[in-house]
C-alpha cells in the first residue's frame, strides 16, 4: 500500500527532510530462482532479481498551483534484491529522475527516463507483447526489437487526450552526457501515438538517434513500431513490429504474437517472437542472422499486493546467430530460461 509522507529523513549520508502532504514512497520488490543454459555453455543455476519487474524504490510528490496546473516530481532507483547493488546504471535514481508540469496544454517532463520505445518507465508508450521488457534474454521484447532503454538529459511531452489519443514527443540532448558542444553530444528524437479505443489499445512510434559523440556507429539510426492489444474478454491478444536501420550497422525487422488468458485465479501468458536482419559491420562471409523464441509465463496473486510467476522461454538463432562453439555462447540467440519467483509491492 502506498504510504503518504510527512517527513523522510535520512537518503544515503544526508539528511533530507520532506513536510509535504502528497509525497509517496513506493517500490516493488522481485526475487526468485533461474536456471538458465546458452547452447555450448554450462547450466547456470542462480537466484536473480528483478526477472519478472525490477525491483526499485522510489518517490512521487505533486503540487496543485490552481487554475488546473501542477507541478510534480518523480525519482526512481533501482537495485538488485540479492546483492543490494545499484541496477540499471550507476549512481542514484537510475531508472527515472522527472520533474514535470501539467495543465490543459498536457505534460512536459525534464530529466531521466525511458525513451518511448523502451518499455521503462512513465513516459514509454510501447504497446504489443504481453513480456513486456521482462524474463531477460529469452522473454524481452529489447532483447529482439531495437530500443534506447533510459536516456540522460532528456524532454518529454504528453498532449491533452483527444477521443482516447495522445501525442507524444521526447528529444535528448545528450543521452548519456551533454558537456560538450551540441554538434558532439548523442542525441535521441522520439515522435508517437499512442490510442485507446474501448478494448483496444495501440502505439505508433518513430525514434531516432544522430550518430554524434563518438558511438560505435557513424550514420543514424533509426526505428518505426508500432503495437497493439485487443481485450476479447476471455482472453487479450497482442501484436507488435518493428522496422530498424542504420546504414553502416543494421537493417533489421523484429515481430510478436502474444496473449494474456485468465486460468485458475491467475493470469497465463503465452507468445512468440521472430526477427531477421543483416549486420551491415561484417565485411566478409555471413552478414543474415535470424531468430525465433517461444515463451510462458503464468502469475498468481497472493494478496493485493504480492503475486508469485513462474516463466520457461526458449530462443533459436540462425545463420550469423548460429552457436558453433563455447565462446560464441548467448542465451539471447540460442539456449533456454526457466524461473519462478515472488513480487511484492508496496
Amino acid at each position: 500500500m502506498k504510504k503518504s509522507l510527512i517527513a523522510l529523513a535520512v537518503l544515503g549520508a544526508s539528511s533530507v527532510a520532506f513536510a509535504a502532504s502528497n509525497v509517496t514512497l513506493y517500490g516493488k520488490l522481485d526475487g526468485g530462482v533461474v536456471v538458465s543454459k546458452a547452447k555450448k555453455a554450462d547450466t547456470v543455476v542462480k537466484a536473480t532479481s528483478g526477472f519478472d519487474s525490477g525491483s526499485r524504490w522510489g518517490l512521487k510528490g505533486v503540487e496543485d498551483l490552481g487554475n488546473g496546473y501542477a507541478v510534480g516530481f518523480q525519482l526512481e532507483q533501482g537495485y538488485s534484491l540479492d546483492s543490494g547493488a545499484t541496477a540499471n546504471g550507476d549512481g542514484t535514481f537510475t531508472r527515472e529522475s522527472r520533474l514535470y508540469v501539467q495543465g490543459g496544454f498536457g505534460t512536459l517532463s525534464f530529466g531521466r527516463f525511458g525513451s518511448l520505445a523502451s518499455g521503462a518507465g512513465s513516459q514509454t508508450i510501447l504497446t504489443g507483447w504481453q513480456f513486456g521488457t521482462s524474463y531477460e534474454d529469452t522473454g524481452s521484447w529489447t532483447k529482439y526489437g531495437k530500443g534506447n532503454s533510459r536516456i540522460n538529459n532528456a524532454i518529454s511531452y504528453v498532449s491533452p487526450a483527444f477521443g482516447g489519443t495522445t501525442i507524444h514527443a521526447m528529444y535528448s540532448n545528450g543521452t548519456k552526457t551533454d558537456d560538450a558542444k551540441w554538434s558532439q553530444n548523442h542525441h535521441y528524437y522520439g515522435l508517437g501515438v499512442k490510442t485507446k479505443v474501448g478494448a483496444l489499445d495501440g502505439s505508433v512510434i518513430f525514434e531516432a538517434t544522430d550518430a554524434k559523440g563518438g558511438v560505435e556507429y557513424k550514420e543514424p539510426a533509426y526505428s518505426i513500431t508500432a503495437g497493439a492489444n485487443y481485450n476479447f474478454g476471455v482472453a487479450t491478444l497482442s501484436g507488435i513490429y518493428q522496422y530498424a536501420w542504420s546504414s553502416d550497422t543494421y537493417k533489421q525487422n523484429a515481430f510478436g504474437l502474444s496473449t494474456a488468458v485468465p486460468a485458475f485465479g491467475g493470469t497465463a501468458k503465452l507468445g512468440t517472437k521472430f526477427v531477421f536482419g543483416k549486420d551491415e559491420t561484417v565485411t566478409s562471409g555471413e552478414d543474415k542472422y535470424n531468430g525465433w523464441s517461444i515463451n510462458a509465463g503464468y502469475s498468481y496473486p497472493l494478496s493485493k499486493r504480492t503475486y508469485a510467476y513462474g516463466y520457461a522461454g526458449y530462443t533459436h538463432g540462425g545463420k550469423l546467430w548460429k552457436t558453433h562453439t563455447a565462446a560464441e555462447a548467448d542465451l539471447v540467440h540460442n539456449g533456454y530460461a526457466v524461473g519462478m519467483g515472488l513480487v511484492h509491492s508496496f
